[in-house]
């Protein structure tokens, strides 16, 4: 299973206490948290007593100093039972690496020692109402106030907004030019001016708490900041998009499995009393099962060699960081597609997970960087021209 992303035996283990956790918690309460947008506290809590909040945090804080290719292969297995705890767990992964990154942020050291501890939980503030899905580009300022800052913003779509210990967040950077002149700063859920404005009522991943969060008037001090002033832009593309990605793609792969998993176990337990044959008789039925299992594995394969690209980084990498998205999130909508036309009245009539597993998977599609947005950056790459 989780071999094609290139696990060793000590890798694997961590496969197996996830699959565990998904398994014995996360799968149980998996449509209770759906039907209710209903955060997956029991999922999460364990996944922080097991060490999973540190799994990719180096072991000299008590992390467990895991790299990407355990790690998308954790998110995976999480996916498959409960997607909303998988891009909840993907998220604070996202996070984790910028603060790893920061030579600036003061109780860094700190945080990630509470973070191996499992003791907090951050996520990722990016996204603006007035950018939308262009998280790299926020329309919120920071203004100088002495030696430091205060902030006002209007955040989009914050997952774990109303359970996250912190958020990683940005801003323009006083002055700045234009809104790639950013800095990413760590904000405290409990902290002053922070408001999570309303719950979440979505379509898909409904358990993952993905709010509005408002800063008003903010106070930041120097030691706050995540990134050099004006330099965030470059930690989101460098440090967080390829976390963010190749998670993201982890994900949408575990539901391209559970989806192939559920449709064959219909298609062979499920038939017709007057004949006595059964619904994986019928050659459509099989022929879109192939097709759904050829998708994902294509999609799993595309993902184990970027992480090969990652740990020996080319100029071509970011250009398979992109890719393995794209491929992933297309699978999944795909693959969820075609499980429910093959289960039929037992999808649609949601006494099967399929139907969760349909909206889920779309939810990856509007997520930034989006599908479209995706596709003009690979082609822009392609074509020797800049990001942006």
């Amino acid at each position: 299973m989780c071999r094609i992303y290139g696990i060793n035996d000590s890798g694997l283990e961590y496969c197996k206490a996830a699959a565990e956790i998904a398994r014995q918690v996360a799968g149980p309460s998996a449509a209770a948290v759906d039907a209710a947008a209903q955060f997956p506290e029991k999922t999460m809590s364990e996944l922080g007593r097991e060490g999973f909040y540190g799994l990719c945090i180096p072991t000299e804080f008590g992390g467990k100093g895991q790299g990407p290719r355990v790690f998308a292969a954790v998110v995976e297995e999480l996916a498959e039972d409960c997607p909303s705890s998988a891009m909840i767990f993907v998220m604070h992964t996202a996070g984790a690496q910028a603060v790893i990154a920061s030579s600036l942020l003061g109780p860094r050291d700190q945080i990630l020692r509470e973070m191996a501890a499992g003791k907090h939980l951050t996520t990722l503030a990016l996204s603006e109402k007035g950018s939308r899905s262009q998280f790299w580009a926020p329309v919120s300022h920071l203004e100088q106030a002495g030696d430091g800052f205060t902030t006002s913003a209007s955040k989009s779509w914050v997952t774990a907004a109303g359970h996250a210990n912190s958020y990683v967040s940005s801003g323009q950077n006083p002055g700045a030019a234009s809104p790639l002149e950013s800095t990413l700063y760590l904000v405290r859920r409990d902290s002053r001016g922070v408001r999570v404005v309303s719950a979440f009522n979505g379509m898909g991943l409904r358990g993952n708490d993905s709010s509005p969060v408002a800063l008003d008037g903010l106070t930041l001090e120097r030691a706050d900041l995540i990134s050099e002033p004006g330099q965030g832009a470059k930690v989101m593309l460098e440090v967080i998009l390829p976390w963010f990605s190749i998670g993201t793609a982890a994900m949408a792969n575990g539901i391209c499995r559970a989806a192939v998993a559920a449709t064959a176990a219909h298609l062979s337990t499920t038939g017709f009393e007057h004949d006595g044959t059964s619904l994986r008789d019928l050659p459509t039925l099989r022929a879109r099962l192939a097709e759904m299992s050829a998708r994902t594995e294509q999609s799993r394969a595309l993902l184990g060699y970027t992480l090969s690209e990652m740990e020996q980084p080319t100029e071509a990498t970011p250009l398979y960081v992109l890719q393995s998205r794209l491929a992933a999130i297309q699978a999944a909508v795909d693959v969820t597609d075609l499980a429910m036309k093959a289960c039929g009245g037992a999808a649609f009539s949601k006494h099967l997970a399929i139907e969760r597993l349909f909206r889920d998977a779309r939810a990856g599609w509007v997520m930034a960087p989006t599908a479209d947005h995706l596709k003009d950056f690979i082609g822009r790459a392609l074509t020797g021209l800049p990001l942006f």
